[in-house]
């Protein structure tokens, strides 16, 4: 069978602050998808949330990019954003840049992740969802995953993985894209993917089957807006087991809180931490970054789950670790590298105040 899997996201209004979602917005969602699902146009879905951020987990058969699909999903945000509006949340509707739905929800706020796939008589997918950081934060993980012998033994051990996996790379500056076939390119990939906030990994594609792996959202708010209007919290779809990583080694390289950009202000660099759904609910500095995974099996374009994969003691320790390495940051303050260089501050308010003070520089 044949099928679609549409992950599409937005921050349509915070609670309280960029903490966390109203249930009236979650509701608001659930209705909207219900109603689309009643009609035909999906199969089944799932409505989520990660910190503040509206998450849509659709299966359909209608193929990626698909206009009724994304129509949809415009239509669900504006409404939650009108709900946000009378309860005066905060950031009401602040992802939906652009003022009327076109045809496509890329390059109008909402970050998303689509794959179409022939679904395996046991397909297992993990849905990963990001708070308070940028696109390009799945860039270390993905390469964990699919080019890392030390994280996924598979590589080593699998005859199905042995020929890697090949990696499409955006730009999403000059908005160009290359591949690197993984492993006898992961130098060249790494010298670009090294460098998140401009190079993001859209997409893993199986050199065994062919067949895609994963796919992130690598949309970036402020490019989209010219400004800061709240970072990208992305999402990211990953096939396992069979020609892919086993489960297990998909969740590994979260149990290491990499660095990202984003946290206060999507300003500042800070640990990733991996926690359960319940307690994705950003609050110190409003932070630190957060990561869930929701983990499915897909049954006809079925989802059943979804399972809560970072519901686990051993990843205690890394969240421990991420409090400590927050803290140490943390004491920074406002400089560098806690806060974010002044090229990666050029989308926030450093523009204004630099333009405010023109005038009063003189030359040496």
């Amino acid at each position: 069978m044949v099928i679609t899997l549409s992950v599409i996201k937005a921050d349509v209004g915070g609670y309280v602050g960029h903490a966390s979602m109203h249930p009236d917005l979650m509701d608001e969602g659930e209705r909207h998808c219900a109603s689309a699902k009643q009609e035909g146009l999906l199969i089944d879905y799932k409505v989520m949330r990660c910190g503040d951020d509206l998450e849509l987990i659709m299966t359909h058969e209608q193929g990626v990019d698909n206009d009724h699909i994304h129509k949809m999903a415009w239509e669900t945000f504006e409404d939650c954003a009108d709900v946000a509006r009378k309860l005066k949340l905060y950031g009401a509707g602040q992802d939906l840049i652009a003022d009327a739905f076109s045809g496509n929800v890329r390059g109008m706020g909402p970050g998303l992740a689509e794959m179409e796939i022939e679904e395996r008589p046991s397909e297992p997918v993990i849905v990963f969802m990001a708070d308070k950081t940028s696109a390009g934060a799945w860039n270390q993980p993905l390469y964990k995953m699919f080019s890392d012998p030390f994280n996924t033994s598979g590589l080593v051990i699998a005859p199905g993985m042995h020929e890697g996996f090949s990696f499409e790379v955006q730009d999403v500056v000059d908005h160009k894209k290359i591949t690197f076939n993984s492993p006898e390119e992961i130098y060249d990939l790494l010298m670009f993917i090294g460098a998140p906030s401009r190079y993001t990994v859209k997409a893993v594609y199986s050199r065994n089957t062919g067949q895609v792996a994963a796919v992130s959202s690598t949309e970036r708010l402020s490019l989209i807006a010219g400004k800061y209007v709240g970072k990208d919290d992305p999402v990211c779809i990953v096939r396992c087991q069979g020609a892919f990583p086993a489960v297990g080694e998909v969740l590994e390289p979260f149990a290491m809180p990499q660095l990202v950009e984003g946290w206060m202000r999507g300003s500042h660099h800070g640990p990733l931490m991996p926690t359960c759904f319940a307690k994705c609910n950003p609050s110190r500095f409003d932070g630190p970054p957060r990561v869930i995974a929701a983990g499915f099996q897909l049954a006809d374009g079925k989802l059943v789950g979804p399972l809560d994969m970072f519901d686990d003691p051993s990843f205690d320790m890394t969240r421990e670790w991420a409090n400590q390495i927050g803290e140490y940051l943390r004491r920074h303050g406002p400089f560098e590298p806690h806060r974010l260089s002044l090229h990666e501050l050029e989308y926030t308010t450093m523009p204004a105040i630099m333009a405010k003070l023109q005038e009063r520089w003189q030359s040496m």
